[in-house]
Parts: C-alpha cells; structure tokens; sequence
C-alpha cells in the first residue's frame, strides 16, 4: 500500500494506491471536502502504433463535477507503466476555487504522479 501527499491547506492532495492480484485500487483525495467526485477504471492493451501499451479508459462522473480531470492522466500513466487496470476514485474540492487554486491542484497532482512513478520502478 502506498500513501503520499503535496501540497498543503486547501491545496493538499492525497494519493493511496493499493495492489490487489490483479490490479491497482486507488483514491485520489484532497482540497477542503475530500469526497467521490468520479471514478475512473483504465485497462491495458497494445498501443495502436504497434509498440508498447497504451490504454482504454472508463470515466463515471457524479453529475456536475470534474475530479475525474486531475484523476485521468495519472490513472494512465500508472496502467501504462505497470501494465494492469487501474480503478480511482477521485474527490477533489475546493469552494469557489480560483484560477490560482486550480492551478495549483494541478500542479500537485502532477507532482503526485510523478513520485508515484519513482517509486514504481
């Protein structure tokens, strides 16, 4: 089981992965009402250049939020790297969140993935 974070206060992001046998569950959390905002199952299959893996990705929204968004290129960069489905949940939310408050969830979700990758070696 892995759990990491960045950030801080309203902008901090949560990232819980867990393995099971046959793939990864995940939860991406954070702002200041964590909650199920969407879910995402992406699964593996051979890339259409004919090199590599790519993926197939589900997105299940709850009407009227847009977590999915910052959940979508982590959940497959992980499919594609670790070369089995992924399911996460994503929950992010901020009230009234500004342009900069935006920015910066982005920002550490970025900076999540990008750990979680280094750890995944």
């Amino acid at each position: 089981m892995y759990e990491i974070s960045c950030g801080e206060g309203k902008h901090k992001i949560c990232l819980k992965l867990e393995q099971t046998h046959e793939g990864w569950i995940g939860s991406l959390t954070g702002g200041e009402k964590p909650h199920v905002g969407g879910v995402i199952l992406a699964v593996p299959r051979p890339s259409l250049t004919g090199s590599g893996l790519s993926c197939d990705m589900w997105t299940i929204p709850v009407p009227g939020h847009l977590d999915h968004e910052a959940a979508a290129p982590l959940t497959r960069q992980l499919c594609v790297k670790l070369g089995v489905p992924i399911s996460m949940t994503c929950g992010i939310h901020i009230k009234k969140a500004s342009t900069a408050d935006i920015s910066l969830i982005k920002e550490n979700c970025h900076k999540l993935t990008e750990e979680i990758l280094g750890l995944l070696k």
